[in-house]
């Protein structure tokens, strides 16, 4: 059974940093993509960044780039995500998600991912 771990989240003052982590168990495939989503109360869960984890292979959405980096231990499976100059819009749950693919292009789109963590929240104080 796939399983996926959270860890890492918490309170932060605006501008702060956090970096989450994400253990992966189980996640036998060849080729997969793990991903970073979040959902704030009462918004659509969004997609962030993902990585290609064979090649480490990167994607953002424009939002995000420059402050967020997705990256991994390929060794430990284990994915993060490091979170600079966070603004309190920036408060949801996190969460850690994947998938195997056949190809080497990470959609950030949350029906691409079969198997999700169980959060870690996020907030952000002004």
């Amino acid at each position: 059974q796939v399983q996926l771990v959270e860890s890492g989240g918490g309170s932060v003052q605006a501008g702060g940093s956090l970096r989450l982590s994400c253990a992966a168990s189980n996640l036998a495939y060849s080729r997969k993509c793990m991903g970073w989503f979040r959902q704030a109360p009462g918004k659509e869960r969004e997609g962030l960044a993902a990585i290609y984890t064979s090649a480490g292979n990167t994607h953002y959405i424009d939002s995000v780039k420059g402050r967020f980096t997705i990256s991994q231990d390929y060794a430990k499976n284990t994915v993060y995500l490091q979170m600079n100059s966070l603004k309190p819009e920036d408060t949801a749950m996190y969460y850690c998600a994947a998938a195997p693919v056949d190809g080497t292009f990470c959609y950030i789109l949350d029906y691409e991912y079969p198997y999700w963590g169980q959060g870690t929240q996020v907030t952000v104080h002004s």
